[in-house]
């Protein structure tokens, strides 16, 4: 058999026909990737990876390995030596293994020049070295296995015919319907699974760098499938049947071997990040899929700028991966906006079901033009559907870093919206009043939002004084209290009720001010008024739990503009002022909570003290460094906007404004006169959690003609902060029982490419790998050349 593949490889690179194929392969490989333009260009891409070859890969070997494989056994039956090699003392299966053997090594080295991609993507990467090296293994290892498949049909298309052109168009048919075939009829007959017979959807995932066990049984089943079927085929060659009880038996292992590989699986995740890798949360929620549950994508269109179209492609890995855990899942990408006819029409439709538009900047050829596509996906479960976003916005951000949040915002957006389809909502959320909290119409919106998820409902404390053991049994119905910035006292009576609330895990998210002042008191003819010290009587309350809001105001010259207006009637002028009462919070948390958000709009915060004590403590959000503190009473002016401040006296650094704690909290009563008659009262509490954000007017939206806007937009500026999302983490990790929320906190980063060194050495690049593998080629095959005069001769 050994001899019998170095016959093989003797004979290809003796030929003219061996170098002139690798060389059209690493020709059409080089243009594809480094010159032609289009979704496959590596530098017009501008991600750090191998990608765009290991999707190209597939398509050019298509062709390349029926190339090298159909003469095989063509040409040793149009010379007439098969008969001669079928005497030797070698059996079917020698012979046709030592002749895949030669056809996988003449592939491999085919890809060998490929290591030059590698390089120069490393070189390339923003920074130098910035390439993902397990993904690239995992890849090359699938692109490995791929190719010992195209070979076995290969071999066995040429065992079908003398004719090397029939044999080579053979292997082109039965590898293009191995690898993509199944998916067309598996399009035409859903949900018979059908597309895993073929190589396209096991390849697809070994080609991410995900190596999974059942994917690698498949591969060598289907070599051997092809293999068995070459050796039938030369056995009728040699007048005989051949073991057939035993490439019976073969093939019954194949198909045994597929039905343990799909069953007991193991799955190895080569990426670096572990983004292959489903949380477990993720995962009960896919696997409680009973129903077919269907999404559709609309992330779909010609001109995508390339980093939209990678993250189509990241969803449609992540889709595949639910899909493949349970068949359930059905999904399809549209494009509402193809055609012409009913273009204005489909967006008007996606824009009343609430699905916003969102406009590109398309660089083509040195010109620039604007494309409109729908991030969004729409998920259907027993008749029920929910939108699920597909882009995390953030303010002030490249379209790489949209992307790139995006991206590692995929599978908790996927898992929150099925999460809604299957759960029915159980947890009751209690909204307090009577101490002068938000009217309704100012939380609204966020009240609208939390529906989804949970049942809300008002509660006050007025019977805490009759009734105080019915009030606490009563407020003890709910999981979580939201406190909306109230401005009036909490009596003793009140506060040991929701002390109780806490001792018995009840969960609590308090939005407090501890100065009394907010931008519609400066909306009078002078613009001025004045912050004082607000007292809750909750100072206690929260030192006990380990916190102290101080009653100073945190300015901050990372903050939003406030609109204002200049000149009177038909002159009347509105201009965008700096306002520093109002920061920005731009948050570095990796907690799930506040990781990867938008900028948070606050206005007239609070710096918080976190004290020392067994609780946990997590400073959700931080003012900037440019931080001063205001301490009150003091007076306010609008006047402060159009005044250049002095960098010198923001030096506070940053200020805490929104804290976690965790752990069993001690009553605030314990070890005091307690002030109300209550059942077995607790002085340690069961584990619990609270929030505490020092600004009221986070949850507060602006109201316009129609009604509350959407909490987080600012009219004027036409912004969307990150308020609405950051309170709705918030509730959900109170309230989360299973870790969904923790998906969040999953650190995905694109790696890219840097554009300067495009710039300045991209054509040294592209002529780099494009010339130095022919050269390389011509090099080896000159030395091979001289290497077999030199042997013959002697």
């Amino acid at each position: 058999m050994v001899a019998l593949f170095k016959k093989e490889i003797n004979s290809f690179f003796s030929s003219p026909v061996g170098y002139l194929v690798i060389g059209l392969f690493l020709i059409i490989s080089g243009l594809f990737l480094w010159v032609f333009k289009g979704e496959f260009n590596i530098l017009d891409n501008g991600f750090a990876d191998l990608n765009s070859f290991f999707y190209l890969a597939p398509w050019i070997f298509l062709f390349l390995i029926p190339a090298l494989s159909m003469r095989a056994f063509s040409e040793e039956s149009r010379q007439g030596t098969l008969e001669m090699l079928l005497t030797k003392p070698l059996s079917g299966f020698q012979i046709v293994f030592g002749k895949y053997l030669g056809v996988v090594f003449l592939s491999v080295i085919a890809l060998l020049p490929t290591l030059l991609y590698v390089y120069s993507v490393y070189q390339l990467g923003d920074p130098t070295g910035n390439l993902d090296s397990g993904s690239t293994i995992g890849s090359y290892i699938g692109l490995i296995f791929l190719v010992g498949s195209y070979t076995a049909i290969g071999i066995f298309a040429s065992s079908l015919s003398s004719n090397q052109i029939v044999s080579f168009i053979i292997a082109v048919f039965l590898s293009f319907g191995m690898y993509i075939g199944f998916d067309g009829i598996s399009d035409i007959l859903p949900g018979y699974g059908l597309d895993k017979f073929g190589m396209s959807s096991h390849y697809q995932s070994v080609s991410q760098g995900v190596i999974d066990t059942s994917d690698l049984i498949y591969f060598i089943s289907l070599i051997f499938f092809f293999i068995i079927l070459t050796i039938i085929q030369i056995q009728r060659q040699r007048k005989h049947g051949g073991p057939l009880k035993l490439i019976i038996g073969a093939l019954l292992v194949v198909v045994i071997l597929n039905y343990l590989g799909s069953s007991f699986y193991e799955r190895f995740d080569l990426t670096q990040d572990k983004r292959y890798t489903l949380n477990e949360a993720t995962l009960e929620t896919i696997n409680d899929i009973q129903e077919p549950l269907i999404i559709d994508i609309f992330l779909e269109g010609d001109n995508f700028p390339s980093e939209f179209r990678r993250l189509k492609r990241e969803t449609e890995v992540l889709l595949t991966a639910f899909k493949s855990i349970n068949k359930g899942v059905k999904f399809s990408f549209i494009n509402p906006l193809e055609d012409p006819e009913s273009r204005e029409e489909n967006i008007k439709q996606l824009s009343q079901r609430g699905l916003t538009p969102m406009q590109l900047t398309v660089q083509e050829s040195g010109r620039s033009s604007q494309e409109v596509i729908f991030p969004w996906a729409l998920a259907s479960y027993n008749g029920v559907t929910v939108k699920i976003p597909l882009v995390k916005n953030k303010l002030g951000a490249r379209q790489d870093e949209l992307v790139n949040n995006s991206v590692q915002h995929l599978e908790y957006a996927f898992a929150d919206g099925f999460s809604k389809l299957l759960y029915p909502k159980r947890r009751k959320i209690a909204v307090l009043k009577g101490n002068g909290q938000l009217q309704n119409r100012y939380i609204a919106d966020f009240v609208k939002t939390l529906r989804e998820y949970y049942f809300i409902a008002p509660f006050t404390l007025d019977s805490v004084v009759t009734v105080p053991q019915k009030t606490l049994d009563s407020l003890l119905a709910f999981d979580l209290i939201i406190s909306a910035k109230p401005n009036e006292l909490f009596s003793e009576g009140e506060k040991f009720v929701l002390d109780q609330f806490t001792m018995n895990g009840g969960k609590s998210l308090w939005l407090v001010d501890a100065v009394a002042m907010d931008t519609d008191s400066l909306l009078n003819d002078f613009g001025k008024g004045i912050a004082t010290p607000r007292d809750l009587n909750l100072t206690d309350f929260f030192f006990k739990y380990g916190l102290r809001i101080n009653p100073v105001l945190v300015s901050d010259l990372y903050s939003a503009p406030i609109t204002l207006a200049s000149g009177e009637g038909s002159q009347a002028q509105f201009n965008q002022l700096p306002w520093f009462y109002s920061p920005l919070i731009n948050s570095q948390s990796n907690h799930p909570i506040s990781k990867n958000l938008n900028l948070i709009k606050l206005d007239f915060a609070n710096p918080i003290d976190t004290l020392k004590n067994d609780l946990k403590k997590t400073i959700l959000l931080q003012s900037s460094l440019l931080t001063k503190l205001e301490g009150v009473p003091r007076n306010i002016s609008l006047e402060v906007a159009t005044k250049e401040p002095d960098p010198k006296e923001y030096s506070s650094g940053p200020q805490s404004i929104a804290v976690l704690i965790e752990g069993e909290f001690i009553s605030v009563y314990n070890n005091r006169i307690k002030p109300l008659n209550l059942r077995n009262p607790r002085d340690k509490g069961i584990e619990s959690k609270m929030i505490v954000v020092a600004d009221g007017d986070i949850i507060k939206n602006e109201m316009g003609r129609n009604g509350p806007m959407e909490l987080g937009f600012d009219r004027w500026t036409g912004q969307l902060y990150g308020n609405k999302e950051f309170l709705l983490n918030a509730v959900n990790y109170l309230l989360d029982d299973n870790g969904l929320i923790n998906i969040r906190s999953k650190d995905l980063s694109l790696a890219f490419l840097d554009q300067q060194k495009i710039a300045q050495n991209g054509t040294f690049y592209k002529l780099l790998n494009i010339v130095l593998p022919l050269i390389v080629l011509a090099l080896f095959g000159w030395l091979f050349q001289i290497f077999r005069r030199k042997k013959y001769t002697l």
